[in-house]
């Protein structure tokens, strides 16, 4: 493999970048420090390696490519993103940060998609920062342009966000990801580096990662977090079996979910007091459903419900685009949803979504995720239940569990990949794989939650590879609890999660579904 281009070449060039990081940290990103392990991934990316990072979603993954292209005063760097709501939100903060960013997708207009092509290829481009979807780069018009900017020395780095969509067996298979590894192939003499960012990956999904891109191994600096956050209090709620009543059944966990709202109150005003929290803004949280009709239903339940503690909205495909960002601007605001009508501020400032929601919402204010029914990928729940406590304070992650549930889901899965074969057995595999974890974790009732998340990811597999992790923080050394009593198990042990767990079946449905889990 042709050697590495080391950025500008000079050791004192790569020396004077890493020295200016800070500087550019604070004037142009407005940030005071950088968060444990950004530093490391970001020189790595500056003296030119290929990067690979597997880190949650408070990480700040994106700063690990913004900042080194900011760094430079000349030279491109293209961002592959398969949102158009991720590439749409990063695009928008760092042109109100003053970097020259531009981006190329079905919302572009023809004008200004020449213009940035213009600029790309004038030798000398602007833009440090081209965002770009997978099917563009499956595009000849496209990789000819990328080629030419190339040859003239202006092609820094590739950055490929959500990486796992490379991989048959991820939970977000993206077929054009599977091209990306063009890159590698075609553009060399020298070689441009490559990152590769991801917040979730089983060991089979990332070795697809390395091998598709063709990362050099030799070259290749790993990194990543844990794949739990030592912050987040898991839990599991297990729901009764009302035998097919739906409507007693829901009436039983929304009155559970408010129960647990109300609990969580009482406790911030005893250690506040009631006139301090009468100022505070609501607690903001986002509670996951399986469809918008649902999140339309539950959303208006929580409203009418609660007494004017939650005011709750729906967030889905369905709702209008103007809306859909009216709803994210104000649910992000330090004072979310403010009562039009003169009333008291409510306690808590819900979103009700289906999982598109989140993705690339940097809301570090978010105190807990609840997911109203069991996920239907483990990578899922992860990412979900990771957008809580993204400032590192105290956040929760709540599932509702129960054998109806996870059986719909099952069939669903079973009848989704029938319908779309193109993705082959192996996608259905996987899709039963991940929601066997999410099984697993749910009605395991003799380990630690957290342990769970970390076995399941092979974060073990990783450390033995090499990958650098951020110095270890949060945990007492001297607690008997792994996670710091920061789960269900820690907290009751298996006695007690084994009493919650018997009301959703008899005790012989109980010997026979739980055999392996004990």
């Amino acid at each position: 493999m042709p050697g590495m281009r080391k950025n500008d070449g000079s050791e004192s060039n790569i020396t004077r970048q890493i020295a200016n990081m800070r500087w550019v940290l604070k004037n142009t990103f407005k940030k005071h420090d950088f968060r444990p392990l950004q530093r490391e991934v970001i020189s790595s990316v500056i003296q030119g390696h290929d990067v690979f990072l597997q880190a949650s979603t408070s990480f700040g993954k994106s700063l690990c490519y913004q900042l080194p292209a900011v760094l430079k005063d000349w030279g491109l760097t293209v961002v592959v993103c398969p949102l158009l709501s991720l590439m749409t939100d990063q695009v928008n903060t760092l042109k109100s940060l003053g970097v020259s960013v531009a981006t190329i997708n079905s919302n572009t207009t023809h004008d200004e998609r020449q213009r940035v092509f213009e600029d790309m290829l004038c030798g000398h481009p602007c833009t440090r920062l081209l965002y770009v979807t997978p099917e563009l780069c499956l595009t000849e018009n496209f990789r000819r342009r990328l080629l030419t900017v190339h040859k003239q020395g202006q092609l820094i780095r590739i950055a490929i966000d959500e990486a796992h969509c490379i991989s048959e067996w991820g939970h977000d298979f993206r077929p054009a990801y599977k091209e990306l590894g063009w890159f590698r192939k075609n553009l060399v003499n020298p070689t441009v580096p490559i990152t590769a960012l991801t917040a979730t990956a089983t060991p089979r999904v990332r070795s697809d990662m390395i091998n598709i891109l063709g990362l050099d191994l030799e070259n290749l600096r790993l990194f990543n977090t844990p794949s739990d956050r030592p912050n987040i209090h898991y839990e599991v709620r297990y729901l009764a079996d009302y035998a097919g009543d739906n409507c007693t059944a829901e009436d039983s966990q929304l009155k559970n979910l408010l129960n647990w709202l109300r609990a969580i109150q009482s406790r911030r005003e005893a250690r506040i007091g009631s006139e301090e929290m009468a100022r505070l803004p609501p607690m903001s949280g986002i509670v996951y459903v399986g469809t918008r009709a649902m999140a339309e239903h539950l959303a208006s339940r929580l409203c009418q419900s609660s007494d004017g503690t939650v005011t709750a909205v729906a967030y889905h495909a369905g709702v209008e685009a103007t809306k859909r960002s009216q709803i994210q601007s104000t649910w992000k605001s330090s004072r979310p949803v403010q009562p039009a009508d003169g009333r008291k501020i409510p306690a808590f400032s819900i979103i009700v979504a289906t999982n598109a929601f989140g993705m690339g919402i940097d809301n570090p204010d978010v105190r807990f995720v609840v997911h109203w029914t069991p996920p239907r990928s483990f990578e899922s729940f992860v990412q979900e239940s990771g957008r809580a406590g993204r400032d590192g304070r105290a956040a929760a992650s709540l599932v509702y569990y129960g054998i109806q549930e996870r059986n719909f889901i099952e069939t669903m899965i079973h009848r989704d990949t029938e319908s779309h074969r193109v993705n082959g057995h192996e996608n259905r595999e996987s899709k039963l794989e991940s929601f066997g974890k999410v099984i697993r974790y749910c009605e395991s009732i003799t380990r630690c939650r957290h342990e769970l998340i970390k076995e399941f990811f092979g974060d073990f597999e990783l450390e033995e590879m090499g990958s650098q992790l951020p110095a270890k923080e949060g945990v007492s050394v001297a607690s008997s609890s792994p996670c710091d009593f920061a789960c269900d198990f820690c907290k009751e042990g298996r006695g007690g999660l084994a009493k919650r767990r018997e009301k959703m079946a008899s005790e012989t449905q109980m010997a026979l579904l739980y055999a392996d889990f004990d």
